[in-house]
């Protein structure tokens, strides 16, 4: 029997071997509303009332390096990426659940310090940290988190009610966590040269660092967007699709459009990205938009919404209007400062399997 590298198919073509799979499971209880597919899956309980569930986990040397990640740092970024995908529902978090896998070498000092970052981020965002478990591990830490979260039914947002004609829009600005990661990248190089040559590393050998404070918050503690979906809320306006920007504007806004079979046309000249993340792009000699395209974790919200609902949130200036879906025949394009059109199938986010 030949077997086929995973890479092959990559991560989503994986998930949907894995949906296929599992479907005939989802029928197993009455009240599952949504199974694999979107960024939460979703549970009625009684009339009205929704649960959505999700889980993340990040793992040692391929979501983090801990020489460059504070532990404290990683335990609020792994409440904040699930509060994140809670958020991409139009829901508000409500509790969570906290698997680890911990290697020997660690101290009880570690463990406290990763706890006290999960607890100040989860006293944030009003979310309950009830419960879990833990086991050895002889690869790395490994934290999971699984977390529940509430919404009316007539609230529930999913990545597959855009229609054509609608506003793409984006909260934040993107590719400040790229950014980090690559100075993050830079700075780890230096110190293991410096290690390699016996040279001492230390604050008189370190760049100043401090202009690039944003970047690295950006991508070691980001915010999850609680705020956008509590505005929504308070303004009775529920998108017609959402989901937040885990692996890059380019990928994220391709599984709205699948799942909604629409296309979509975004202008470049429109995309957010603060100023900061071009100086640092200029620096390292890389390219801002691709980063924003591509990079991921940035954990924004990316949302579709018809333009006479957009007029009641249109003075908050956290959110930007990037383009407009179309007809799927259409195709996904972007725009770009000169007038030419790029497809944006062809540029490629993040994806634990790719070759």
């Amino acid at each position: 029997m030949a077997y086929r590298a995973i890479s092959g198919i990559g991560e989503f073509g994986l998930i949907d071997k894995i949906a296929a799979l599992a479907e005939p499971t989802l029928h197993t209880v009455q009240n599952l509303i949504t199974g694999i597919g979107d960024d939460c899956a979703v549970y009625q309980p009684s009339a009205g009332l929704l649960q959505v569930a999700t889980t993340d986990m990040l793992v040692e040397q391929v979501h983090f390096d801990l020489l460059t990640t504070p532990l404290k740092l990683l335990g609020s970024k792994s409440i904040s990426v699930n509060v994140s995908d809670i958020c991409a529902m139009n829901a508000l978090p409500r509790y969570a659940l906290i698997s680890i896998a911990v290697p020997a070498s660690f101290s009880v000092e570690m463990i406290e310090a990763l706890y006290e970052g999960m607890a100040y981020a989860a006293t944030e965002y009003g979310v309950a940290i009830a419960g879990g478990d833990t086991s050895s591990s002889r690869s790395g830490l490994v934290i999971s988190v699984s977390m529940i979260g509430e919404v009316s039914a007539e609230q529930l947002t999913h990545r597959s009610g855009a229609k054509p004609g609608e506003l793409i829009c984006v909260s934040g600005t993107l590719g400040g966590s790229a950014a980090g990661l690559k100075l993050l990248m830079r700075e780890k190089e230096i110190m293991l040269e410096h290690i390699e040559n016996n040279e001492p590393y230390n604050k008189s050998t370190m760049a100043d660092l401090k202009e690039y404070s944003n970047a690295f918050q950006n991508h070691l503690s980001p915010i999850a967007r609680l705020d956008i979906v509590r505005l929504l809320h308070s303004k009775n306006i529920r998108p017609s699709s959402m989901i937040d920007i885990s692996d890059g504007l380019s990928s994220d806004l391709q599984h709205i459009c699948r799942s909604s079979n629409t296309g979509a046309l975004v202008h470049e000249g429109r995309i957010p990205i603060h100023p900061g993340t071009r100086r640092i792009a200029e620096e390292l000699q890389d390219d801002a938009l691709t980063w924003a395209l591509t990079g991921g974790e940035d954990y924004q919200l990316l949302f579709t919404i018809s333009k006479k609902e957009y007029e009641a949130i249109a003075d908050n200036k956290d959110i930007a209007v990037i383009g407009e879906t179309t007809d799927k025949e259409e195709g996904l394009l972007l725009s770009d400062i000169y007038g030419m059109t790029i497809d944006l199938r062809t540029v490629k986010g993040f994806d634990h399997f790719s070759s």
